[in-house]
C-alpha cells in the first residue's frame, strides 16, 4: 500500500540515538553506528522522531510500504522491555551536556579535588560531532585505559579540553575513523591529541586519528595531530607531532 513512513538518511545520521526513545513503537534502532528502521510494520508514519534528530537525517515520505501493525509494534516494544537491564536511572548517553566547573570530589588526602571533565557523553560512538563544546577546541582522543593508569590525567591533559574515548581493539576502527573525521570537519577543532597505552593494540587509536585527520584535511579541515604514549605505570614514554607541517598543537599542562 502507499502510505507515509519514516526515511533515514544514513549519510547525515551520526548515530547519536536521540531518535530511538522518541519512537514509542520501537521502529528505530541504532545498528552499526546508524539509526535504522527495524521494520516497516512498526512505523506509524506520524513522525514523532523528526524533531529529535540534530542532523535533520529523518524525514517522512509517501511510498509503497507494508501496513502499520499496531499489535505487532506493541508486542515488539514489550519484548525489548523484557530484554532491557534494570538500571537505577535513565541512560543519559545520548544527551550532549557541557559540565560546569563546580563538580568537586575528594582526593586521597581528603582535600577537595576538582574533576576536569567538561563534556558528556565521552564515548566516541555516542558523541554528536556538532556538539558546541567541540567548536574550535583542543580535542583529546584517549584510550579507555589511560585515565586508570595515569594518576594525574585530569590535571595534565583534561583541563579545559573536551575528550572522546575508545578502544581500537574491542570496537570498530573504521566506524571510529569515520565518526572522528566528521567531528573534525564539522567542529573545526584547533588540534587533536591522541593519548594511548604502550601496548601494541592500543596504538591503533593513533592510526584511527591519522585516517580521520587525512579525511578532514582533504575536505579543507587540516588539524595538527599529536601522539602521546603512556606506560602501564602511568608514565609518559613518548610525544610525537605526526603532521609537523601544520601549526603546533597547544601544549598540554605539565609540558606535554
Amino acid at each position: 500500500m502507499i502510505r507515509k513512513i519514516v526515511k533515514i538518511d544514513e549519510e547525515k545520521c551520526d548515530g547519536c540515538g536521540q531518535c530511538v526513545p522518541a519512537c514509542a513503537e520501537g521502529a528505530i534502532e541504532v545498528i552499526d553506528g546508524k539509526a535504522r528502521l527495524v521494520s516497516e510494520i512498526y512505523c506509524d508514519g506520524l513522525g514523532a522522531c523528526l524533531g529529535e534528530c540534530p542532523q535533520d537525517a529523518i524525514t517522512i515520505e509517501e511510498c509503497e510500504a507494508e501496513p502499520f501493525d499496531e499489535a505487532a509494534a506493541k508486542e515488539f516494544v514489550e519484548s525489548l522491555e523484557k530484554e532491557k537491564p534494570e538500571l537505577p536511572c535513565g541512560c543519559p548517553g545520548s544527551m550532549a551536556r557541557e559540565l560546569g566547573s563546580e563538580r568537586v570530589t575528594a582526593d586521597a588526602d581528603g582535600e577537595p579535588a576538582q574533576s576536569e571533565l567538561r563534556n558528556w557523553p565521552v564515548q566516541l560512538k555516542l558523541v554528536s560531532p556538532n556538539a558546541p563544546y567541540f567548536k574550535g577546541a583542543e580535542l583529546l582522543l584517549v584510550a579507555d585505559c589511560v585515565p586508570f593508569a595515569m594518576a594525574d590525567f585530569h590535571s595534565k591533559f583534561l583541563s579545559g579540553r573536551p575528550v572522546v574515548i575508545g578502544c581500537p581493539k574491542l570496537d570498530d576502527p573504521s566506524f571510529y575513523a569515520d565518526k572522528l573525521a566528521d567531528l573534525l570537519r564539522q567542529s573545526d577543532v584547533n588540534s587533536l591529541t591522541v593519548v594511548h597505552m604502550e601496548v601494541p593494540c592500543c596504538s591503533g587509536l593513533t592510526r584511527i586519528a591519522e585516517i580521520a585527520e587525512t579525511a578532514a584535511a582533504d575536505a579543507g579541515s587540516a588539524v595538527p595531530l599529536r601522539d602521546v604514549t603512556v606506560s602501564l605505570r602511568g608514565e609518559m614514554l613518548g610525544i610525537r607531532d605526526l603532521n609537523p607541517g601544520q601549526a603546533e598543537p597547544v601544549a598540554c599542562k605539565g609540558g606535554v
